[in-house]
């Protein structure tokens, strides 16, 4: 009978210690630190939230400029205007001078339409959730600022150069619904 406690000793320890070796990794604060930035993001009062229709979670957006066109559908193929970017350091600014006098390119751009000014048509289905969300509730001619957890971006994996768990913001302008 004096075995059992002695084992469920050992055993409650062994798990106790194992449970303390669990160190921070950067992927782990990188996780939190987008989730921190997506959260001041929704207590913000200039932005709205818009459901994901998959429940995954949710976007939040800002009217740049509104527009007075059709919405597109999901099965919809669109004429889109955006820019797409992320902060390697949310806490400081799109570009500073770090403590060795270096110059460091906080925001990186990850992808736009920016340079040619051309816009890319493809299928509302065919991106990220967050970003067909948004374009579900857009109407032709409108443009947003939306920002999109890492659930409804590219989720715990890397995609190119956008790192796992990465907080995404968009500026998207709805061209038009392809025909």
């Amino acid at each position: 009978m004096k075995f059992f406690p002695t084992f469920f000793l050992i055993l409650s320890s062994a798990v106790l210690f194992s449970a303390c070796d669990k160190t921070e990794t950067f992927d782990d604060r990188w996780k939190l630190d987008n989730e921190a930035q997506f959260a001041a993001v929704v207590a913000n009062p200039e932005y709205t939230k818009i459901n994901s229709q998959s429940g995954n979670g949710f976007i939040m957006y800002k009217v740049i400029r509104s527009g007075e066109g059709a919405t597109p559908y999901f099965t919809d193929r669109v004429k889109v205007l955006y820019t797409g970017w992320y902060k390697n350091v949310w806490s400081k600014p799109d570009s500073y001078t770090d403590d060795k006098g270096q110059f460091i390119q906080n925001k990186y751009v990850f992808d736009s339409t920016q340079n040619n000014n051309i816009p890319r048509t493809f299928s509302v289905s065919g991106v990220v959730d967050g970003f067909s969300t948004a374009l579900q509730h857009m109407r032709v001619g409108d443009k947003w600022e939306v920002w999109i957890p890492w659930k409804l971006g590219y989720g715990e994996t890397a995609s190119g150069s956008i790192k796992a768990y990465s907080t995404l913001v968009f500026e998207i302008e709805l061209v038009d619904i392809v025909k």
